[in-house]
């Protein structure tokens, strides 16, 4: 599939993005290994949570939906999964492979995590340096790469690990393992990251401690089944962000929309450089703070986007460069290097499409510097990224000639009906397959 976006237009509208990714992925995850039942609403049927639905029935735990976000999650509890008859396929699901990890070294049943092509090239050291630390018995191919082969029957033993890097996947792999280890698990963050994990276990009935920065909790306890509604995804929200930020005229509301601490970064960096974002009816859903928001075209201007806010906007980093791109003056992205790493070479993606665009910018090891100016058009490639996709797309809105964005079939994965969506709302986009 590919989009073709002719130039101009502007966002208005009322709408609802999909349900937060992240957290579909956990709600499905916790009530497989909870006992009794889950009921789940808002969840995002994407390919990627998707998948994880997929693993978990081929270990026996019967999954009813989803039907227009409503699933049943039949938990079989921690020790109640039964052996796949095969490899576990996660298809573009690099969250869904860090954490299935920590749950099937917990297993008493070998097991081997596999995904597409891209996932197939992304690093898994990071999470199998902790889990072997915890007793876990993983190979890999050269370089850390899937598949991962998980040997089963492995005592599990709690361990205290300080993260090299803010990795919420990371910290989640282990806290999910910390769940069959004996005794305590725990985890120190350098800098905050997404505590859904955190928050959803403690909804599950499970206790995790957060005592300055360690966040911990002891083995051998039990999940019980419950109900959860999943907000709007943040991350998605962010494309229409951008996207009314930059083209004058805009004024567009989204409705339900994740407002977690740890994921706001985006909102933050959209104020630093000028964004009108007005937030309506902030609320407590299920543990998780939502709010309806509000956002109104406004120049914006370049900064120095402030490395404590990396962490907290790391997955919408795709957009906000398509912001820099249309701001007034220089901004500056350190402290970034995981955008190197995700489903494609983010900040290397993100520069070439730019340059195809005529952005001036330079890539550094962990960031880059972009220079505002005037978007041309041309033919931009994803590398198979649904981020990369729905960020070009928005650039359409100020570019002066048409935008071509090749391979986007991934888009699916995290935002179904977005092109369908992205149209109704204003954005001069065709969908070709």
């Amino acid at each position: 599939m590919k989009y073709v976006i002719e130039p101009g237009g502007r966002l208005s509208g009322d709408h609802r993005v999909p349900g937060d990714k992240s957290m579909s992925h956990r709600a499905v995850m916790l009530g497989a290994l909870a006992q009794g039942t889950t009921e789940v609403s808002g969840f995002l049927e994407g390919e990627d949570a998707l998948a994880t639905i997929a693993a978990f029935r081929s270990m026996g735990v019967p999954i009813e939906g989803p039907v227009d976000g409503q699933l049943t999650v039949s938990g079989v509890g921690l020790s109640g999964l039964t052996p796949p008859s095969g490899p576990v396929d996660l298809g573009n699901a690099g969250t869904g492979m860090r954490l299935f990890a920590g749950i099937l070294a917990g297993q008493p049943f070998d097991s081997e995590l596999v995904g597409d092509v891209s996932l197939m090239k992304r690093p898994m050291g990071r999470v199998i340096e902790p889990l072997t630390k915890m007793g876990a018995v993983i190979a890999a191919e050269s370089g850390g790469t899937p598949p991962l082969l998980i040997k089963g029957g492995q005592p599990l033993r709690g361990v205290h690990y300080d993260l090299p890097m803010a990795s919420a996947q990371v910290k989640s792999c282990v806290l999910l393992a910390g769940l069959y280890a004996r005794g305590r698990t725990s985890v120190t963050e350098p800098a905050p990251t997404r505590d859904h994990t955190e928050r959803m276990l403690r909804g599950f009935g499970y206790t995790v401690d957060h005592v300055n920065g360690v966040i911990g909790l002891d083995g051998g306890g039990e999940l019980t089944g419950t109900q959860i509604d999943i907000p709007a995804d943040v991350s998605s929200a962010a494309f229409l962000m951008v996207g009314a930020s930059i083209a004058p005229g805009s004024d567009v509301v989204l409705r339900h929309v994740g407002m977690n601490p740890t994921r706001v970064g985006v909102i933050n960096i959209l104020t630093l450089m000028g964004a009108d974002i007005t937030v309506l009816e902030p609320r407590d859903v299920g543990g998780e703070p939502v709010a309806d928001l509000r956002i109104r075209y406004a120049g914006l201007r370049g900064i120095d986007i402030p490395e404590d806010e990396v962490p907290l906007a790391i997955d919408e980093f795709p957009a906000l460069f398509i912001a820099a791109a249309c701001a007034e003056g220089t901004t500056t992205l350190r402290g970034a290097s995981e955008l190197r790493v995700k489903e494609s070479d983010r900040i290397a993606a993100m520069a070439e499409g730019l340059n195809t665009l005529g952005i001036d910018n330079q890539p550094t090891p962990d960031g880059i510097i972009i220079e505002g100016g005037r978007l041309g058009g041309g033919a931009v490639n994803t590398y198979h990224d649904h981020r990369i996709a729905m960020a070009f797309a928005m650039a359409g809105l100020c570019a002066t000639q048409t935008i071509e964005i090749l391979d986007c079939d991934h888009v699916a994965t995290s935002f179904p009906g977005f092109a369908e969506l992205a149209a109704r709302a204003g954005l001069k986009l065709v969908a070709y397959p």
